[in-house]
């Protein structure tokens, strides 16, 4: 789980996005009008941002002026089902009971968390499916939604794949473009390895054999093969444990699509990384319903 001060930075900006200065909608409703509701999934998903959920009417309850004589009733959560766990068509996912204002106020905000993030879990174990009985991991990428990055990190684990480097700060990675301005692989590694610290592995972006010998020869720790089509992985890998040269690593990305993840699963690679599980995902379905 992340450090609740994310959550709670993440929750607090996305409701002063939405509520602004007052829900003139839901001040129809009486203030101390007591509610009870429930969420349902209206579709086969993994569940993932409880705690994004719950922090929503957190804050709300933390706003709701005091009245002694009036009390607001503060919303309260019962959840059926915990990050990570599948869930299916027509559940009930958790029942909210407390201020009708504040479950309306908030229903909107919670559910933008808990839709996406769900839907990166599900889109991920989708993908995690497809490797199951190999050692191959599958990874995330840095393509996320802005200011979203560590929770759809958190849902990528919850889906059961696992978290590339979180940014530009936790791990080296050489790509063409930094290859095109150092000069070449291996004085691209040579440096970095000079000015970076030694607890980071360096991992180089290869786009054909020639380079992938370059970057073998010059100690990377990872390779990063980039839009190989599956003979030339093969070759790859091959070329991986070729007796005069290093050892490395072997990461795949690009053109990762299911169908073709059953063939990468027994080619001999390590890891899997894609942007699709994080950046291409659907909201998934949840409906909060009232109860009369």
């Amino acid at each position: 789980m992340l450090p609740y001060s994310i959550i709670q930075s993440q929750v607090s900006q996305a409701l002063a996005e939405d509520i602004g200065s007052g829900d003139v909608t839901a001040s129809l409703i009486p203030e101390n009008k007591y509610a009870t509701a429930h969420l349902i999934c209206r579709e086969n998903a993994v569940l993932c941002g409880k705690s994004w959920f719950n922090e929503v009417f957190q804050q709300l309850n933390q706003q709701s002026t005091p009245d002694t004589e009036n009390p607001i009733a503060p919303v309260t959560i019962k959840w059926n089902f915990d990050d990570g766990e599948s869930i299916a068509e027509d559940q009930s996912i958790c029942t909210l009971t407390g201020s009708a204002r504040s479950i309306l106020t908030g229903e909107r905000t919670a559910m933008n968390f808990l839709q996406t993030l769900s839907g990166t879990a599900t889109v991920t174990a989708s993908y995690v499916a497809h490797l199951q009985g190999s050692q191959v991991k599958l990874l995330d990428t840095r393509k996320t939604i802005p200011g979203l990055r560590e929770a759809q990190k958190y849902a990528v684990s919850c889906g059961g794949a696992h978290n590339h480097r979180h940014g530009l700060f936790d791990g080296i990675l050489i790509k063409e473009n930094h290859i095109m301005a150092a000069g070449s692989i291996t004085h691209a590694i040579n440096t970095v390895r000079e000015t970076s610290p030694h607890t980071l592995k360096i991992e180089v972006e290869i786009e054909t054999l020639e380079e992938m010998k370059e970057a073998l020869a010059a100690k990377a720790d990872i390779l990063l093969l980039d839009n190989m089509d599956n003979e030339m992985l093969k070759q790859a890998v091959a070329l991986n444990h070729s007796p005069n040269l290093g050892q490395a690593k072997l990461e795949v990305s690009g053109n990762i699509t299911h169908e073709r993840l059953k063939d990468l699963a027994y080619i001999g690679i390590d890891y899997i990384s894609t942007g699709a599980i994080t950046k291409h995902l659907r909201a998934v379905d949840f409906s909060l319903r009232f109860e009369k």
